[in-house]
């Protein structure tokens, strides 16, 4: 920049007319100005880092003295949420669904959700309404009933209706064997 300042100098002295005056008095002054705009930003840069770091320090000072130590929420979702926080969940989650819903379903809600309901529903889905246990007996049904209607057919005999549920308690059965037996030999997994 120091060479194009000294052409400038030198054009400029020798210049005769008019308007090589006035382009030379251009190119100079744009010469100054961008001298002079680097040499604010340099300022302005140091001068704006100093007054950050004095910011930041005076900033952290006040607040290790005002704010109290709030864990973070990864620091809070440590552990398992206990009992309590899981029913006061659930509640706030009943009240916002159920007042979303017209009168009819939300009354069926507050009934399938009122406690001693859960409790027999729990109950019953972990003894006899097990998944596999409802699917053995299901299939069972279909497969005996298809069975007993083309023997019952072929023979000439009159089904009584008691062979649906025959079937469906025997494939029940059985898979409630199955499922006691995996745990047995698999062990109990809680992801199920």
């Amino acid at each position: 920049m120091a060479e194009k300042e000294k052409r400038a100098v030198n054009s400029y002295e020798q210049a005769s007319d008019v308007e090589q005056y006035g382009e030379l008095a251009h190119e100079r002054h744009e010469a100054l100005r961008n001298q002079l705009d680097r040499a604010e930003r340099q300022h302005t840069s140091r001068t704006s880092e100093h007054e950050a770091i004095l910011e930041a320090t005076a900033l952290a000072k006040t607040s290790e003295k005002e704010t109290p130590v709030i864990p973070s929420p990864a620091e809070r979702r440590r552990g398992a949420p206990s009992k309590k926080q899981r029913d006061a969940s659930l509640k706030s989650q009943l009240k916002q669904a159920q007042s979303e819903m017209n009168t009819s379903s939300r009354v069926l809600s507050k009934v399938i959700h009122a406690k001693a309901v859960e409790s027999a529903s729990d109950a019953a889905a972990s003894t006899i309404a097990r998944p596999n246990a409802l699917l053995s007996g299901s299939i069972a049904a279909f497969v005996g009933v298809t069975v007993c209607y083309f023997v019952a057919k072929y023979y000439g005999y009159q089904l009584s209706g008691f062979e649906t549920i025959a079937a469906f308690i025997f494939g029940w059965v059985l898979g409630i064997l199955y499922d006691y037996f995996s745990v047995m030999i698999r062990g109990h997994r809680k992801d199920r």
